[in-house]
């Protein structure tokens, strides 16, 4: 069991973020077969380039600086906040110290594959780190930017309903509410299923919460650079696997009002912005401004600013004729 002692302090300085870098990792794992499987059907679309880029690219050392449970810090560098994107995380592995990389590499190139000759060779090579950042970005571009915005949507409308939570019914509810497995017991967050660590103390800095649409269950970073974090499973993840039905059979909602206003009804199961829904949803986004226009005149929907974003959700009157599609 891992168990994170927490001060009132720590709460204060809890924090949400993005990491691209880091679901770009959790990514390759899972195609390399190191993690949990992806959905057939991603699967089965990102395979082919996947197994071209091993080919053609540095992408097997990157593969090889991975354990079953952790990689090196360099490649996933802390992330700063929600808004961080793949630019901002490529900027930081290539600045990445050479001896600091090398060192990082030391503890967790120890597989089988880390003595292939050819990757060898680019670990132990004076710019292995320019050679692990260039091989990272053509997997990103070639295996993940297509689909980052609706991703990176699904993880920002997570955080607006643990914000959500946060506000009505404090920390203790919405750190239980990550997973299952995790508990607020007396000052502390306890996870049950992974292996015995022990207490960790937070260090002054709080703790760092990022959702994921590749994690399987939750991981922490325990160690520096990192702050102290949990890498939890976003809401919304198992509809876009397909791991249950992505919504209720909307067809009396449908023939109500239209089956994009009714997917958008459907979809605001926490609050949300238009750009959000406009990606996870995958619409256009003066299509999904039109549609709540008209969901919120007829007493739908209600909106309400929240910081830049103008988030919408149901009034009772659409949570009712949500629950009677159903």
């Amino acid at each position: 069991m891992l168990r994170f002692e927490v001060s009132v302090e720590d709460l204060l300085r809890s924090r949400f973020a993005l990491s691209p870098a880091l679901d770009l990792c959790l990514l390759l794992r899972s195609l390399a077969g190191q993690d949990r499987p992806l959905p057939r059907a991603w699967a089965s679309r990102l395979r082919p380039a996947f197994e071209r880029l091993r080919r053609e690219t540095e992408l097997e050392a990157v593969l090889a600086l991975h354990t079953p449970r952790s990689g090196p810090g360099f490649v996933a560098p802390p992330p700063r906040g929600l808004n961080q994107t793949w630019a901002d995380d490529l900027a930081m592995i290539r600045a990445a110290p050479l001896e600091a990389a090398r060192h990082e590499i030391a503890i967790t190139a120890t597989g089988p594959s880390a003595r292939y000759p050819r990757v060898r060779a680019v670990l132990d090579s004076t710019d292995v780190v320019s050679r692990i950042a260039e091989a990272m970005d053509q997997a990103w571009h070639e295996l993940l930017a297509t689909d980052w915005p609706q991703l990176r949507a699904i993880c920002e409308r997570d955080v607006v309903h643990r914000v959500g939570v946060i506000g009505e019914h404090g920390w203790a509810t919405t750190i239980e509410s990550l997973h299952p497995s995790i508990a607020w017991r007396a000052g502390g967050i306890e996870i049950g299923f992974f292996p015995p660590v022990g207490s960790v103390r937070l260090v002054g800095d709080g703790l760092l919460l990022i959702p994921s649409v590749f994690v399987g269950n939750v991981a922490a970073h325990l160690d520096d650079p990192w702050p102290r974090t949990l890498v939890y499973r976003a809401r919304g993840t198992a509809a876009l696997w397909g791991e249950q039905a992505a919504v209720p059979q909307p067809d009396a909602l449908t023939a109500l009002v239209g089956r994009a206003r009714a997917r958008l009804l459907l979809a605001l199961d926490a609050p949300a912005s238009t750009s959000h829904l406009a990606r996870s949803l995958t619409m256009a986004p003066g299509a999904v401004g039109d549609h709540l226009a008209i969901l919120r005149g007829a007493g739908l929907l209600v909106r309400a600013r929240s910081g830049r974003s103008v988030l919408y959700r149901r009034t009772p009157l659409g949570e009712a004729l949500v629950a009677g599609s159903g």
